[in-house]
């Protein structure tokens, strides 16, 4: 789906805080539609767990995301918040430098307000991760919903 150039949002990154890595401190939306995106998991079509690493998990959950902003009519810059849930805080600082190209690579350079979770487990125990996202998709890029 083709849309305008529409406005970015305004992120903010205030000196007197420690300086943001593949993250931002404050995203201030463009007008528009928000987009509430479900707990994405490392899950395949079929509903199985994909990977046994948190590497190979984040990259099946990051596609996951990009198909459901896709589907959305979001793109990566419509990104303002993520959170992400993960089993293992040791195993993900230990990743950094792979995950953050993976990252790059399927969202780009667009780096929404975030936050990252240890947490015991999740409803699919082979699961190492979860995101939560919010887009929002500034009024210019907004489909007519009668056409989609």
């Amino acid at each position: 789906m083709e849309r305008a150039m529409t406005v970015r949002h305004q992120v903010i990154n205030p000196q007197e805080l420690s300086p943001p890595v593949g993250f931002s401190h404050i995203v201030i939306p463009s007008p528009g539609r928000t987009v509430y995106f479900g707990g994405m998991a490392p899950q395949l079509k079929d509903g199985s767990i994909h990977g046994g690493s948190l590497v190979e998990q984040f990259e099946q959950t990051i596609g996951n995301l990009s198909i459901a902003m896709a589907a959305a009519g979001a793109k990566p810059e419509d990104l303002v918040s993520m959170m992400l849930y993960v089993k293992d805080a040791q195993e993900y600082r230990d990743s950094l430098k792979e995950l953050g190209k993976i990252y790059q690579r399927r969202l780009g350079r667009n780096y929404p307000a975030m936050a990252m979770f240890e947490v015991n487990g999740f409803f699919d125990a082979a699961a190492k991760l979860e995101i939560l996202a919010i887009c929002v998709i500034p009024e210019e890029a907004v489909p007519d919903t009668e056409h989609v």
